[in-house]
């Protein structure tokens, strides 16, 4: 499908997602899926950069919390509107993104990983100590209960993410398409042959830092209006790092299809099993997930599925 296409495409299935959840007439459902939908974004930018260049990146938290407590900043300072509130915190998470790669695009394998862990350990330490924007109290946000002419507030927070879905799909799916991408999968293929062959490697890496960094820094800047509450271990957690490797890496992390299907399958999981369960045992489920993945389809759903497709062309 062309990029001209698909993006209409695209536009009416969130539009059609979205009269299906208002039809449901159940808050959760918006909750829920406001979770679901943010971790697609984030597994979506995290593939950017760990899946398409191969350069695995365990900091995706530390560029969520700039988003959300770029959010905290101005809720004090000057209130704005959250879709200003996601650009400017798309475009300082971006910043830093550059920063971090071209500190540590030099590293490879394990050591450009430990490097972007460290990224979100020193951010997190800073936060902790700002006391304008809570510190380890933890800060407040206060949003109202309605919007007109949307309604409760929470479905306006899901439109806005469902409209930063399809952002990303859009974005991704472009740049798989395109010579940036060509130039980031001879990257993953073989990162010294591309040199030798006169790709751009540092600059291709470069903007894939940037790009992966702006995308989750937007997926946090809604946050706070979400949760109430930011306190540095939530906006921080685990979960995000976690989920954000491991969604890509259940639904493929060579497609852009991968991180959606990935991010929707655990995301639902996790959402079914917190309050059937307990939030608790997300993590355990992520495991068990990949670790099940790793060895029964170590490339995914979709290479799994591109496996049958060549084993019935041979057949």
């Amino acid at each position: 499908m062309r990029p001209r296409v698909f993006l209409p495409v695209s536009i009416a299935v969130a539009i059609l997602v979205f009269l299906a959840a208002r039809l449901v007439d159940n808050d959760y459902v918006f909750f829920a899926g406001y979770t679901v939908l943010q971790f697609i974004v984030l597994a979506t930018a995290w593939n950017i950069l760990g899946g398409y260049t191969g350069y695995v990146n365990f900091g995706s938290a530390a560029f969520f919390a700039i988003g959300a407590y770029t959010t905290v900043f101005f809720y004090k300072a000057a209130p704005l509107p959250i879709p200003v509130l996601m650009a400017i915190s798309g475009l300082l998470a971006g910043i830093v993104g550059l920063g971090m790669g071209y500190l540590t695009l030099r590293l490879r394998g394990a050591f450009f990983a430990i490097a972007t862990l460290a990224l979100a350990v020193v951010l997190q330490t800073l936060v902790v100590n700002w006391d304008y924007v809570g510190g380890s109290r933890g800060a407040y946000i206060i949003r109202p209960n309605e919007i007109a002419p949307i309604g409760p507030y929470i479905h306006y927070l899901f439109l806005l993410m469902l409209a930063l879905v399809v952002l990303a799909i859009n974005a991704a799916r472009g740049i798989e398409r395109s010579r940036l991408g060509y130039g980031f999968a001879a990257i993953r293929d073989d990162e010294l042959a591309a040199e030798a062959s006169g790709v751009p490697t540092l600059r291709l890496k470069l903007i894939a830092t940037t790009l992966s960094g702006a995308l989750m820094g937007m997926a946090g800047a809604p946050f706070p209006y979400y949760i109430g509450y930011v306190q540095p271990s939530s906006a921080f957690g685990l979960e995000y790092a976690v989920n954000s490797i491991a969604m890509p890496m259940i639904g493929g992390t060579t497609s852009w299809a991968g991180p959606l299907i990935g991010a929707i399958l655990l995301g639902t999981l996790q959402q079914v099993a917190t309050v059937t369960i307990s939030s608790a045992v997300n993590v355990l489920i992520v495991g068990l997930l990949l670790v099940g993945f790793v060895i029964i389809a170590p490339n995914g759903i979709i290479g799994l599925v591109q496996g049958w497709r060549r084993k019935g062309r041979r057949a």
